[in-house]
């Protein structure tokens, strides 16, 4: 597995970049999943950034840790969004995201986002840039 993977993996907030129909960028971090070639992110299709994404599919994100050197690394890139709405594969990504979080799907927090998720956000990177210092 490559140093980019492995922290992707590892790391656990994503901060996504979605625009407005009006062009207004809207910044958000998220909670995410890392599968080697795609980002997912679990939402509800009431929130901006999901809004944002039915209207326009160009998104940015930024993953990145350090404030000393040498332990600054980050991730950043451009990519294209869709939503995935089908519900049986939106719980079953949505599940998988939230256990990278919580022990159990059993704990309260965990139970209600999983019921407020209806769609995943699925990201495929077009331009991928790395930094350290």
């Amino acid at each position: 597995m490559s140093k980019q993977d492995e922290f992707l993996k590892l790391q656990k907030i994503l901060r996504l970049v979605t625009v407005s129909e009006k062009g207004i960028p809207h910044v958000v971090p998220v909670w995410y999943l890392y599968s080697g070639k795609k980002f997912y992110i679990g939402t509800n299709s009431r929130t901006k950034k999901a809004k944002n994404l039915m209207k326009n599919k160009k998104v940015s994100f930024c993953i990145d840790t350090g404030i000393k050197s040498p332990d600054i690394y980050g991730i950043m890139g451009n990519a294209d969004a869709r939503l995935i709405q089908e519900k049986n594969t939106v719980k079953k990504i949505a599940k998988k995201i939230l256990l990278r979080y919580f022990k159990s799907l059993e704990n309260k927090s965990a139970r209600e986002l999983l019921d407020d998720t209806d769609c995943i956000i699925e990201i495929s990177p077009k331009k991928i840039s790395t930094w350290s210092y």
